[in-house]
């Protein structure tokens, strides 16, 4: 990139530097090529060379201007005796180079109108022979600024095109790393919490003297590690690179609602729950958004206020979904801690991010008592389809 100087591009100091030296030569030469009165010198030599001042910032109206002056000159001012050109040879330098910047970077019509025109002027001027040899040059110099023209363009979209595939590799390395995460992710997951529900339903017949108790226990963590696995390997079997396809689950949706309550109940949270309203008239997406978001709320209250009491109460609109979750404060002391706490993790702010998803909105905020809510208002939309609207019973 051309360094600046003092304000100005080096490449305008050169041009303006070229300028005043074509001048200096224009306008001293005058009288030896045309018979010019001394008081039009400088104003004739000028004619000849400032047009150059214009070939970057405005060739083609540097080319208009040295064009026009070279029709006038001759028919104004007689030639010298023993001089054969029409113009200085300056004016002829200056209109070849503008018609070149013209070919470099004008459009195709003004490019053909200069090339064009030109030519009439050098065949309207020049003696015989010398008109077409001239009209050859000219169309020599327009072919040639094309040719650099071309290349440059050519030379920048394989730039682009590069740039572009640069970016496409890396956004391409980004997901495949990405992709062998959650393979992984899943590869360990999926095989720890089989494991859970392995030894939870095996536990009542290799354990001796287990009551009725511990084995609803064992049955009911056996459940919850089957949901939590069902739901991984939905989320993230896709991404396996062997090629297995697992067997595909209806997504969670409102009619998820309640069983995640009993669930949540039988691993002996205290939770109360009030459902209003056609709740197979949840759209899907809503659905999912809830179910999602009581799972959150139910997991922070159960991790930040162990055995405080739960009330869900959900509403079920026309047009709006309304859902709370309120947990009393702890009655463990040592906890000292509520769901809404700061713990350095997400689950509020994934919360919000579910609400929004689904054009909606989440409140969340601690309580005067030391318990906290959660309230989300979501539209409602099209309701769940007979098909997808199955229950995932998974237990």
């Amino acid at each position: 990139m051309p360094t600046r100087i003092a304000g100005f591009r080096s490449i305008d100091v050169l041009i303006v530097t070229v300028t005043a030296v074509l001048y200096s030569i224009s306008w001293p030469t005058l009288p030896l090529t045309h018979d010019v009165s001394g008081p039009l010198l400088p104003i004739v030599g000028a004619l000849a060379a400032f047009p150059f001042a214009l070939i970057r910032i405005n060739p083609a109206l540097g080319w208009a201007v040295s064009a026009l002056s070279a029709l006038v000159i001759p028919v104004a001012f007689d030639r010298v005796a023993g001089y054969d050109y029409p113009w200085q040879v300056v004016h002829i330098l200056v209109l070849l180079s503008l018609l070149f910047a013209v070919a470099l970077r004008s459009p195709a019509s003004l490019l053909l109108l200069a090339w064009l025109a030109s030519m009439l002027v050098f065949f309207a001027y020049m003696p015989g022979s010398d008109g077409v040899g001239w009209s050859v040059g000219l169309t020599a110099v327009v072919v040639f600024g094309l040719l650099i023209r071309w290349l440059v363009l050519s030379r920048r979209q394989l730039a682009q095109q590069e740039e572009v595939s640069e970016l496409e590799r890396t956004r391409r390395t980004v997901l495949e790393e990405k992709a062998k995460i959650a393979r992984d992710l899943h590869d360990v997951v999926a095989h720890h919490m089989s494991m859970v529900v392995v030894q939870a339903q095996s536990a009542p017949y290799r354990l001796d003297d287990v009551s009725v108790a511990a084995a609803q226990e064992f049955e009911s963590i056996g459940a919850t590690a089957r949901e939590a696995l069902n739901e991984i390997r939905g989320m993230l079997g896709v991404l396996r690179s062997d090629g297995q396809q697992w067997q595909d689950a209806p997504a969670p949706n409102a009619l998820d609602l309640e069983r995640t309550l009993e669930a949540s109940r039988k691993a002996g949270m205290e939770v109360r729950w009030t459902v209003t309203g056609p709740v197979e008239s949840v759209a899907e997406t809503t659905g999912l958004a809830l179910y999602r978001i009581l799972q959150e709320s139910l997991s922070n209250a159960a991790r930040h206020a162990p055995e405080a009491a739960v009330t869900v109460d959900i509403t079920v609109g026309p047009s709006t979904v309304v859902m709370t979750v309120v947990n009393a404060p702890s009655p463990n002391t040592s906890v000292g801690r509520t769901a809404g706490s700061d713990t350095g993790g997400h689950g509020i702010a994934g919360m919000r991010d579910r609400a929004r998803a689904a054009h909606g909105r989440l409140h969340a905020t601690a309580l005067p008592d030391g318990g906290f809510e959660v309230a989300v208002h979501v539209p409602n939309g099209m309701p769940i389809s007979t098909a997808s609207g199955v229950r995932n019973d998974l237990a």
